[in-house]
């Protein structure tokens, strides 16, 4: 990928910033109260284990690549010692991406509130020379948009996956609304031949 994710102490973050401006290298500051997936977050790990002590995982329906291990996991080990993990550690998106692409899968849809990972993504399957990638390139979609929320949205990006190839249960997605499908007009130029014929 051609970006990454720093973080660390607010001194020497500011002087990574001011040395990427100086070799025309751009970079930007994310406001944050600490810096997650650093050494600041084991001033907080006691806590956040007591807090988290309670949560008691459950099997998932939905088979989960986890980015703490990079690889598949059984999410009733998703305790309080996941999750510090998951907030102190490497982000291993790279590496989970990578994986799953490798493994054939091509369609990567990133539910967010903006997508800000898409474009890592793509990079990522694109030079995992993946055999989906090799066979047409993977999907790589967000669900909204800043300033663009709600089933509107939501609809205009399964539409998205639609037109890329991605089988869409349009009947799920219109159960109970009173929507029903109904035949296109037909056309002459459907019908009847235009081309020239020999001269």
């Amino acid at each position: 990928p051609a970006s990454v994710v720093v973080s660390g102490e607010a001194a020497a973050l500011a002087e990574l910033l001011a040395h990427c401006e100086e070799h025309g290298v751009r970079a930007r500051a994310v406001p944050v109260d600490y810096a997650s997936h650093s050494a600041q977050v084991a001033a907080i790990e006691d806590r956040l284990r007591e807090e988290l002590a309670a949560v008691r995982p459950l099997p998932g329906r939905v088979p989960l690549f986890s980015t703490v291990t990079g690889d598949w996991l059984d999410t009733t080990a998703m305790d309080a010692g996941y999750w510090y993990r998951n907030l102190r550690q490497t982000v291993r998106f790279e590496t989970a991406v990578r994986a799953l692409a490798e493994q054939g899968f091509d369609v990567f849809l990133e539910a967010s509130p903006h997508p800000v990972l898409t474009m890592a993504v793509q990079e990522t399957v694109e030079d995992a020379a993946a055999p989906a990638s090799a066979a047409g390139g993977a999907v790589v979609a967000g669900t909204l948009r800043r300033g663009e929320g709600g089933p509107r949205r939501a609809l205009a990006s399964a539409a998205e996956l639609w037109v890329a190839g991605v089988a869409v249960d349009w009947a799920a997605v219109y159960a109970r609304t009173g929507a029903r499908t109904v035949p296109l007009p037909g056309y002459p130029f459907q019908t009847r031949r235009y081309w020239l014929g020999p001269a």
